[in-house]
């Protein structure tokens, strides 16, 4: 009997795709033919899954499409920021003949098909090839819940001061400039949002979704939507670095391979005291402008504390205004205290570093996972996308995360930012206690008999029951 088949659709931005192919692996390894779509510029990032499962895992190479709003030779976020999601999401929506295409003439087709939740016109090609969609969340339940109630109630959030989710459990409320980007930005009218918004609804009409996030992390969030959603059929699978290939190395693949990388980062952390250093990176799409440059150095100069800071270097015209800039002198004033790099980090080694107790990030949910898994806490500075909302479950709902800034063009002040820092990071903080119980709640999810590891086993089952009897 052949395995059974599953289709693979990851969108391609670095925080959604290595989740997806986390979970791949897990799929891999459990007795399934896997075809992941891909486009030629994002190949490298399936290197180690490819390596790792070399039967087992295929690639669907499509050339990416064109988009009048996409410079030529884009391909990831990663190459434009925040603004190139939209275009990116419906470029992509033009390979649906060549996926059919493929689909019909192959000799044994796929069962189901896995796709990001920045796919949701996958729905409609799922039922035109008489298939399932699963919707891959790469983001929290608290995100999924207030996107959707957003999207099904869009009068009702509109031009208030602050939005009210009371249906949700605990009844969250934010700020509008809180809400998601998505929410906050939606055009009526303007093709390619539209677009976006068909496709979120399309989502909640999956037959099933899968969820990098664990049920001591966001429960009622997850049964809220399982309770919600038409199947009943919600899978909580994090977190899923936990169980990438390689056990959670999958994210030292270089998306910006130039092999030009000194990592002696580690034998200065080596020489550190256990928990104290502090790491800041603001992940792969976000610059500081020079205001908010300088604010930051000033407020690590004060907090008299170590750190390691991983500064994102912008093109000639980005540098020229300040964005991404280090003070003058910066460098030299906190030599043996602290470490800037303008390269990229191997992130999760760092953060499971025993020498680094707090990490100052924008709050994207990889990140906020990242930091999870390695016991370290937070200190967040949201700027936009789901950021606030998984500022608000962190700091709100589980005190594992203390806030120090907010707003993308916020500039935090240096006292301030220098104090928050030196205090939080001090050894016996009940925020650094706090997360590292949400530490020991991770691995005990994904471990065997683990909440995580339950649900991934449920979803093999109802993957592998699709081979044999027809879907409803």
């Amino acid at each position: 009997m052949s395995k059974p088949h599953i289709l693979i659709f990851p969108y391609p931005a670095q925080g959604h795709m290595l989740p997806l192919l986390d979970l791949t692996h897990q799929l891999a390894l459990r007795s399934f033919t896997i075809t992941i779509i891909i486009t030629p510029k994002n190949l490298p990032t399936l290197d180690p899954l490819l390596s790792t499962h070399p039967t087992t895992i295929h690639t669907l190479i499509l050339p990416f499409p064109s988009h009048p709003n996409l410079p030529p030779g884009v391909e990831n976020v990663r190459e434009l920021g925040n603004s190139g999601n939209l275009p990116i999401m419906s470029a992509l929506s033009k390979l649906r003949e060549p996926i059919v295409q493929w689909f019909q003439s192959h000799p044994s087709p796929p069962l189901a098909i896995i796709s990001d939740f920045f796919l949701g016109w996958t729905l409609q090609l799922s039922r035109r090839l008489g298939i399932p969609r699963i919707a891959f969340y790469s983001s929290g339940a608290l995100l999924t819940a207030v996107c959707n109630s957003g999207w099904l109630n869009g009068g009702a959030i509109r031009g208030r001061r602050v939005v009210e989710f009371s249906e949700i459990p605990g009844a969250p409320s934010f700020k509008e400039e809180h809400l998601p980007s998505m929410l906050r930005f939606y055009r009526e009218s303007d093709p390619d949002w539209e677009f976006l918004k068909e496709g979120q609804l399309a989502n909640i009409a999956s037959w099933g979704f899968v969820f990098n996030t664990f049920h001591a992390l966001e429960g009622p969030y997850l049964d809220y939507i399982r309770t919600t959603s038409e199947y009943r059929r919600a899978f909580a699978v994090g977190p899923l670095s936990l169980i990438g290939p390689g056990n959670n190395h999958i994210d030292r693949v270089d998306p910006y391979p130039s092999g030009n990388h000194d990592y002696g980062v580690f034998k200065w952390l080596d020489g550190c005291p256990d928990g104290s250093v502090v790491y800041i990176c603001f992940g792969s799409q976000k610059f500081l402008n020079r205001e908010q440059m300088e604010a930051l150095a000033v407020g690590l100069e004060r907090s008299d504390t170590r750190f390691i800071w991983v500064v994102k270097v912008g093109i000639a015209q980005q540098t020229e205004e300040g964005y991404g800039v280090v003070p003058d002198g910066f460098e030299d004033r906190v030599s043996g205290r602290g470490i800037v790099i303008k390269n990229w980090v191997p992130q999760v080694a760092i953060l499971s570093h025993r020498a680094v107790g707090g990490f100052l990030s924008h709050c994207g949910w990889n990140s906020v996972l990242e930091a999870m898994v390695a016991g370290v806490m937070i200190l967040g500075w949201p700027m936009e996308a789901d950021q606030f909302v998984n500022m608000k479950l962190l700091v709100e709902n589980k005190g594992a995360a203390v806030k120090v800034c907010e707003g993308t063009d916020s500039v935090p002040d240096p006292d301030e930012l220098g104090r928050v820092i030196k205090n939080s990071m001090s050894v016996d903080s009940p925020i650094k206690e706090r997360a590292m119980k949400l530490r020991d709640e991770a691995h005990k999810s994904v471990s065997e008999g683990g909440r995580s590891s339950k649900e991934l086993d449920e979803l093999v089952e109802a993957l592998t029951k699709l081979g044999v009897n027809e879907v409803k």
